[in-house]
């Protein structure tokens, strides 16, 4: 009996979450590094400028948000992974 044929699996949005999430975090810790680096840093009562105070709102929403997702991503695709390889 010939073996059959694999049936890709419909498209369940597992790429745009690995895409997403990792294009925010990306954005987090570039916003974060730009803030450390260019925009003057922080205190412990902030930042010290009025672009480093947007970049450290911007890492801070970022980072958190966007490993959600980029965890959400992984789990599926290594859900997705095991399912095909099963069956």
């Amino acid at each position: 009996m010939p073996a059959s044929p694999r049936i890709p699996l419909p498209d369940d949005g597992t790429r745009q979450l690995l895409q997403w999430g990792g294009t925010m975090v990306g954005t987090g810790v570039l916003a974060g590094l730009l803030l450390l680096t260019v925009l003057g840093g922080f205190s412990p009562t902030g930042a010290t400028t009025n672009t480093g105070w947007f970049a450290l709102i911007v890492a801070l929403m970022c980072i958190p948000f966007g490993s959600l997702l980029l965890a959400l991503g992984i789990a599926k695709w290594l859900r997705n992974r095991s399912l095909a390889r099963r069956g």
